[in-house]
């Protein structure tokens, strides 16, 4: 048996200049950070020659072209493996949909998991292109690569797409002092509403593709914050990350009419009322999680909690892709 676990992510910076409809043409940069909420996958050997796969459904089948999740699918045929009888199992501590980069860091465990069952060593840059190649190119998904980079290598972490596919690794130089205000002062509140990814990042897609410029330069000014927030977060100006952050998320709420809705924004409102010095959607937008950043956690728990909206505690994770048993 094989147990591998990825990390989910929150972006801190540049999200969506990772998109290859916008790099390839102006470079991307994104500033992101792993948490202590994973993916896991479990492999195991069983006695009948056949494939069995457990998600939110259960399959059974005797080949890999007649599994139907696709992500298992693409990453048995790019990593095939000689056992006709595995079977897959996948948990996940945060329901997918909600803007933390689940889909990724599945795919990520799920190659993790098959390398060591092939036994394997890869290296981390490669297992983020891998599960790049699945979504990306495989699969057609509309979505950029810093989940899957963020998910593999973990901690918090700049990545720059160049325009010729490479992404240039580094973490974050960021004081003791500051990363322990930081995660304290981090704050994660669910909205409710579940929606996958693609369906508000197919919108920036084709707009980059077709070289609108109102898309182009609203990227221009997102890649901009990126640079900022990295900056902010070494030299230790953790308010000033936050108002970063504000203006992040009033510039991309421009990016479609889908990015929010009533409830969100007034739940924003709310948040920066009452401690919030900075906030933002996590993920590409419609739902999933509010963070905001704030110096007074007890007063906006408690009125977002009167809000009905539930917190999830988080810490940073510094591990990446890992395995977490062997048996």
């Amino acid at each position: 048996m094989i147990i591998t676990r990825s990390p989910l992510r929150v972006s801190l910076g540049g999200g969506g200049t990772d998109l290859p409809s916008y790099y390839r043409e102006h470079s991307g940069f994104v500033v992101a950070a792993a948490i202590d909420k994973f993916v896991y996958i479990t492999l195991h050997e069983t006695f009948e020659a056949e494939f069995i796969i457990k998600y939110s459904k259960t399959e059974r089948v005797r080949s890999v072209d007649e599994i139907k999740h696709p992500i298992v699918r693409e990453a048995l045929k790019l990593v095939p493996v000689s056992a006709p009888h595995l079977e897959v199992i996948s948990m996940s501590d945060i329901p997918a949909g909600t803007g933390l980069g689940s889909s990724s860091s599945f795919t990520v465990a799920l190659l993790r998991a098959l390398h060591t069952h092939n036994k394997e060593v890869i290296p981390r840059q490669e297992l983020a292109e891998q599960a790049c190649q699945i979504e990306i190119e495989r699969l057609g998904e509309p979505i950029g690569k810093q989940d899957q980079y963020i998910s593999t290598f973990g901690g918090i972490t700049s990545f720059l797409f160049d325009r010729d596919g490479r992404v240039i690794v580094e973490p974050v130089q960021i004081s003791s002092e500051t990363l322990y205000n930081l995660e304290d002062n981090l704050l994660l509140f669910f909205t409710g509403f579940i929606r996958p990814a693609s369906s508000i990042l197919a919108e920036q897609d084709t707009r980059s593709r077709a070289g609108d410029s109102d898309m182009i330069s609203h990227l221009h000014q997102i890649k901009r914050f990126g640079y900022e927030s990295r900056l902010a977060l070494e030299s230790g100006d953790l308010r000033g990350f936050a108002a970063i952050m504000h203006r992040h998320w009033e510039l991309k709420k421009q990016r479609s009419r889908a990015m929010t809705n009533s409830m969100i924004d007034d739940c924003y409102e709310l948040a920066r009322a009452h401690g919030a010095l900075g906030g933002k959607l996590i993920g590409a937008g419609g739902g999933g999680f509010l963070m905001f950043y704030t110096e007074d956690k007890t007063r906006l728990r408690r009125v977002m909690r009167e809000a009905g909206m539930r917190e999830v505690r988080m810490r940073f994770d510094f591990e990446g892709a890992s395995l977490v048993a062997r048996s």
